[in-house]
């Protein structure tokens, strides 16, 4: 019998993003909700990538605001991604104040 906790799951939500799969991405992460699975920086990194590269600027910028609600740390990986989600989905402005949000809590740009 496999457990399902943190590193399973963000085992398949990574396995979805590489598959293009946001909706289920953000699927899976509800059910580590309902089910009080404990989620960390690398389950939002994989999630946020996720709705970036399903072009779900919205949701990449939910996630990365309850990443943030939950006092997780920002990093580089899920401020890109919430940028490119921006940029995907033609928000310009909202990619422009990500990038300074960063300067300010002095995460390096790559």
């Amino acid at each position: 019998e496999v457990e399902c906790n943190r590193i399973t799951f963000n085992a398949v939500i990574s396995a979805c993003e590489k598959g293009g799969e946001w909706e289920r991405a953000t699927e899976l992460l509800s059910v580590m909700v309902q089910n009080s699975v404990e989620m960390d920086t690398i389950t939002f990194n994989a999630t946020i990538s996720a709705c970036e590269k399903g072009a779900e600027w919205e949701q990449a910028l939910q996630l990365f605001s309850t990443m943030a609600q939950r006092t997780l740390e920002s990093n580089t990986i899920n401020f890109n991604a919430a940028i490119s989600a921006c940029e995907k989905g033609g928000e310009w402005e909202k990619a422009l104040q990500l990038l300074s949000m960063m300067a300010q809590s002095n995460v390096e740009s790559s």
